[in-house]
């Protein structure tokens, strides 16, 4: 096995485990629905920062550190991408807890085709026939709702370019996961400590007063955030930006589930006729992406 093939491996493996951590992470965000949702994104960020400095002092990769720090064009990046990373946090969070659970597994749908139109933009990926089509059918479905239906399905469209053009950004940065993810902690942890500390009102602002439960789902946040956000990470450096799209499909789908059958969110007709478009879309980029693979494996 070459050493690409090999790394191409890890990053599907990579690739499905982020997702699948994504897919389900309603259920604990759901789980700490009396906890507003600027607290929750900020105890992800602080818990994230402990867990992350704790596997780099583990790990010995504290030499990682100085080459990002003295170089200002990565770290100003990086710092872009961070902002983008905490926005779209935020908002998960606040679309999971006030029932917007389908305008997240939407906006998870979209975002795989995104991704396929910031490769060929951006990384000079060649585009098929197909995979084109399939990009112009999801505007169209969002089009269509727009017009139809007088609706904006701003989450949606919010978290999927959010998270499109983050990745796009830590893709071409040449810092690995742990040392990346750290540093985006430790850019954000400023930020939050002063909201937490000055701003914050909540009853649950003060651990102590908290009972154990709320305090171990609290301080979980770190492992929630770090584990699927460090394998997509690994997954962007070792495949493709366009074929890691391939693997979102896992994410919403498990979003969309629990939306409908767990927690009863109405699936209104707007929403389903662009769900429906988006679905073709991306069986249409799948269709060809299988028929691409057949025959490079015949060639």
């Amino acid at each position: 096995m070459t050493e690409t093939t090999q790394r191409s491996r890890q990053g599907v493996l990579f690739a499905i485990a982020a997702y699948t951590m994504w897919g389900i992470a309603p259920v604990y965000f759901k789980a700490l629905e009396s906890v507003p949702a600027i607290e929750i994104v900020s105890h992800r960020i602080i818990w994230s920062f402990v867990l992350v400095l704790a596997l780099i002092l583990l790990l010995r990769r504290g030499g990682r550190l100085k080459p990002v720090l003295q170089n200002r064009k990565h770290m100003l990046r990086l710092t872009v991408a961070t902002f983008l990373l905490g926005g779209n946090w935020f908002l998960f969070i606040w679309a999971i807890n006030n029932d917007h659970i389908l305008d997240a597994s939407l906006g998870y749908y979209i975002n795989p085709l995104l991704n396929v139109a910031i490769g060929m933009a951006f990384f000079a990926e060649r585009m098929r026939r197909l995979q084109l089509v399939a990009i112009g059918l999801a505007f169209t479905g969002v089009f269509i709702q727009v017009v139809s239906f007088g609706s904006v399905p701003w989450v949606a469209l919010i978290l999927a370019g959010s998270f499109a053009i983050y990745g796009a950004i830590r893709k071409r940065l040449p810092i690995d996961s742990i040392t990346g993810l750290w540093l985006e902690t430790v850019i954000l942890l400023p930020i939050v400590l002063v909201y937490m500390l000055f701003f914050a009102q909540s009853d649950n602002v003060n651990m102590l007063d908290n009972s154990w439960q709320i305090n171990s789902l609290l301080v979980a946040a770190g492992v929630v955030t770090t584990a699927p956000l460090l394998c997509f990470t690994a997954a962007a450096q070792r495949i493709r930006y366009s074929t890691l799209g391939f693997f979102q499909y896992i994410g919403p789908s498990l979003m969309f589930i629990l939306a409908v059958w767990v927690y009863h969110e109405p699936l209104a007709s707007d929403k389903l006729v662009t769900f429906g478009i988006i679905w073709a879309a991306l069986a249409l980029y799948s269709f060809d992406s299988l028929v691409h693979q057949h025959r490079s494996k015949r060639a």
